[in-house]
C-alpha cells in the first residue's frame, strides 16, 4: 500500500479545553530510540545512570489487552525506554487477546508474582490490574481518559499507585480533517464497541464535535469483534462517511472495517496510523511507540528515582506533533484526491 505522511501544527478552538490537552505523536518509525528520547525528557538521569551501575534487576510484568498495531508499537516504545535508560531488568509479556476473563487471570498472575512495576496498555488491561494491587506501581498507556476510566483520582494529580500515558486522540481535529476530505458530507457514522469505557468518552466528544461541525451523528456500535462485518455493512447507504476513534476492537478488526466500507465506496476517518495502514482513510494520528515510549520514561523515573505514581500527573503529547496520514490506494479505490491535505 502506498501512504502519506505530512507534518502538522493544526491549532483548535478553544471551546474544546480537553482537546487542547490531546497528546499526539509523530508517525516516523524511522525515527531512532536516541532521537525519541532526545525529543521527549532528553537524557537519562544521573540517578538512572547510578540504578543501572548498581546492577539491581526489576521485575517488570506486561499486560496487553489485545494484539493490533498500535498497542503493539505502545510496547516497543516501553521497552526500547527501559533499554535506552540502561537499566538491567526482566520482563514478563502477557497479552490476554481481548479476552476479559484472561485479562483478570493475567493480572492475578503478575501481582502474584511481586513484580517491581507492571506495565498495562489498555484501560481494561489496567483496570483488572488496579483492581487486584494498591501496591505495585502500574504504569498505564493508550488509555483515553485515566480519571474517567476510575484509574485515578485526576489526571493532574493520580493519588494513587496508577500513572502513565493517554492517547486523547484529537477528535475535533480528526472531524475537521473529514470535512475537508468531504465537503459535502452531511451525515457522520459514529463505529465503536459499546464494551468499551474509553469508546463511551470518545464518543461524546465525537458527538459534540459534529454538532460544532453541523454533522448528522448516527451510531454504529458493536458488542464483539463478531459484530463488525455486519454493523459496517448496515451503514452502507445511511451515511456519507465512518468515523472511528480509538476503539481497540474496531482496530483489531480493521481489515474487515475497510473491506466492506471500500467495496461499498464508503470513506472511513480513523484514529490513528495502525488503523490507517489496515485501509482506512486517513487520520490526523497518534504515534503509539513514542506514547510508549513515553511511559517507559516514566516507569524508569519509579524504578530509579522513586517517583511516586500518586504525584505524577498523566502525561501527553504536544498537538503539533500530530501528522497527516493517508492511504492512498484506499483514496484511489474510493475515488477521492487527499494529495493536497496536510
Amino acid at each position: 500500500m502506498k501512504f502519506m505522511k505530512k507534518g502538522l501544527a493544526m491549532v483548535l478552538a478553544g471551546a474544546m479545553v480537553v482537546a487542547s490537552l490531546t497528546a499526539c505523536g509523530s508517525s516516523k518509525k524511522e525515527t531512532t530510540a536516541e532521537t525519541k528520547a532526545a525529543e521527549t525528557t532528553a537524557e537519562t538521569t544521573a540517578e538512572t545512570k547510578e540504578a543501572a551501575a548498581d546492577g539491581k534487576t526489576y521485575k517488570i510484568g506486561v499486560l496487553q489487552l489485545v494484539e493490533h498495531a498500535a498497542l503493539d508499537a505502545s510496547n516497543e516504545g516501553f521497552v526500547a525506554a527501559l533499554d535506552d535508560a540502561g537499566i538491567s531488568y526482566t520482563i514478563d509479556q502477557q497479552n490476554a487477546q481481548g479476552d476479559q476473563t484472561a485479562c483478570q487471570t493475567i493480572a492475578e498472575k503478575l501481582v502474584n508474582d511481586g513484580d517491581d512495576l507492571i506495565l498495562a496498555i489498555a484501560t481494561p488491561a489496567a483496570q483488572a490490574v488496579a483492581g487486584i494491587t494498591t501496591e505495585i506501581p502500574i504504569v498505564g498507556t493508550a488509555i483515553t481518559d485515566f480519571a474517567a476510566s476510575g484509574l485515578v483520582e485526576s489526571n493532574d494529580a493520580p493519588g494513587g499507585n496508577v500513572t502513565g500515558s493517554s492517547d486523547l486522540t484529537p477528535i475535533e481535529a480528526q472531524i475537521s480533517l473529514l470535512q475537508k476530505v468531504l465537503p459535502d458530507a452531511k451525515t457522520v457514522g459514529v463505529l465503536y464497541c459499546s464494551a468499551e469505557s474509553n469508546s463511551a468518552i470518545q464518543l461524546e466528544m465525537t458527538k459534540e464535535a459534529c454538532a460544532a461541525a453541523g454533522l448528522e451523528v448516527v451510531e454504529f456500535s458493536v458488542a464483539s469483534s463478531n459484530e463488525i462485518q455486519s454493523v459496517v455493512e448496515s451503514a452502507v447507504g445511511k451515511v456519507d462517511a465512518l468515523y472511528s476513534f480509538t476503539d481497540n476492537t474496531i482496530a483489531a478488526g480493521m481489515n474487515t472495517v475497510a473491506m466492506v466500507a471500500n467495496e461499498n465506496n464508503l470513506p472511513v476517518i480513523v484514529g490513528e496510523e495502525g488503523m490507517v495502514t489496515a485501509g482506512g482513510l486517513c487520520t490526523y494520528g497518534i504515534d503509539y511507540y513514542e506514547l510508549g515510549y513515553l511511559a517507559g520514561q516514566m516507569a524508569v523515573r519509579i524504578l530509579t528515582e522513586g517517583a511516586d505514581p500518586a504525584t505524577m500527573p498523566i502525561e501527553y503529547y504536544p498537538e503539533e506533533k500530530c501528522e497527516f496520514i493517508g492511504n492512498e490506494d484506499t483514496a484511489a479505490t474510493l475515488g477521492i484526491d487527499i494529495s493536497g491535505l496536510e
